[in-house]
């Protein structure tokens, strides 16, 4: 069994899709959620869905190394990122290396970077008309939304969308696609752990 942590900001609605979707699994179970947002209702979906949760200010993050001794105290095998609006510290990319993903709202390259989240992202889509929408899930580096990437989706854009209804098809996309993927890492990387095992043996 993988225990795997989710790094969220904001409302939390991913991350508590992701808990569910592992409530049953034998491969991956949710274990961890932490926010730099003391008043993310993420946090609040934590408790209810009997998770352990944290808060965590910029310095533990980057100056104590308080998050990573975090992680490790909590045994995490994989890290989520679902929401999560600050870039992940050189500590954690190495402790972590393959093991950190992140969903974006758009079709990268395009519409990634810095700043670049949410409605942002929506809001740009549509103001330069562009036909297509959609998720990238994307390992992560150094750089906002630079990490390789691993699966998009795709939905239309029609003349008639607005930010929210096209924040709502991506959406839809992000719950029906992620769990799924990183379920599908997780087992890649057991099955990789499982072979060279059986190697050294």
């Amino acid at each position: 069994m993988k225990h795997i942590a989710i790094f969220a900001s904001g409302s939390g609605s991913n991350a508590e899709n992701i808990v569910r979707y592992f409530s049953n699994k034998i491969t991956a179970k949710v274990t961890l959620i932490l926010s730099n947002k003391r008043e993310a209702y993420v946090l609040k979906r934590a408790e209810a869905l009997n998770v352990k949760s944290v808060f965590f200010e910029r310095d533990d993050l980057y100056r104590t190394g308080r998050v990573l001794d975090i992680l490790k105290e909590n045994h995490i095998d994989f890290i989520v990122l679902a929401g999560f609006l600050w870039l992940v510290p050189d500590d954690i990319l190495e402790a972590y290396r393959g093991r950190i993903v992140n969903i974006h709202p758009a079709l990268l390259p395009s519409y990634g970077g810095k700043g670049m989240y949410g409605d942002r992202v929506h809001r740009s889509v549509i103001r330069n008309r562009d036909s297509e929408s959609g998720i990238t899930i994307h390992h992560v580096n150094e750089y906002y939304d630079q990490g390789d990437i691993i699966f998009q989706a795709r939905c239309r854009v029609d003349p008639e969308d607005t930010p929210e209804s096209l924040a709502a098809k991506v959406h839809a996309l992000e719950y029906e696609h992620y769990p799924r993927i990183i379920e599908e890492l997780i087992s890649g990387m057991a099955d990789k752990e499982n072979s060279e095992s059986f190697e050294k043996a």
